[in-house]
């Protein structure tokens, strides 16, 4: 596998009052709009710090019936972590040979104009995201 990471995602009630937490305090640039996502069932925002290849992404549901509706209940905070895949199909086959549960086979997503991500979770409960490669420096 060659996995590099991509995204830490955020789950947040309020995207724009959270981007405008990051951007002042933290430092981070806007580096997407707002995307709906109707897939997933989301909303979401890429940001990124100037010196950083790594994205931070916050995701909010799209509706009460949303998949990430009942985690938010639950409270904001660290999502799921992303990583970028050149081979998204070999790498959930062995990522699930090593004892990850596939939670969401590869499916195109807005966010990344059609590139495929696939959502693992292993032992330890932490949502794993794969995205296939783009171009360099490309959400």
């Amino acid at each position: 596998m060659n996995l590099k990471l991509h995204h830490v995602g955020i789950l947040v009630k309020d995207i724009a009052h959270r981007t405008t937490f990051y951007i002042r305090r933290l430092g981070y640039e806007i580096q997407s709009k707002i995307i709906h996502d109707p897939t997933q069932t989301a909303y979401v925002q890429f940001l990124k710090l100037p010196a950083d290849p790594v994205f931070l992404e916050l995701v909010s549901p799209d509706g009460p019936e949303s998949k990430l509706a009942n985690a938010l209940r639950k409270g904001e905070g660290l999502n799921h972590i992303c990583y970028a895949t050149d081979d998204i199909g070999a790498d959930c086959t062995k990522l699930r040979r090593d004892g990850l549960v596939l939670i969401c086979a590869p499916v195109q997503a807005v966010a990344f104009r059609g590139r495929r991500v696939a959502w693992l979770m292993g032992a330890d409960q932490v949502l794993i995201e794969l995205v296939e490669s783009g171009p360099a420096g490309e959400i």
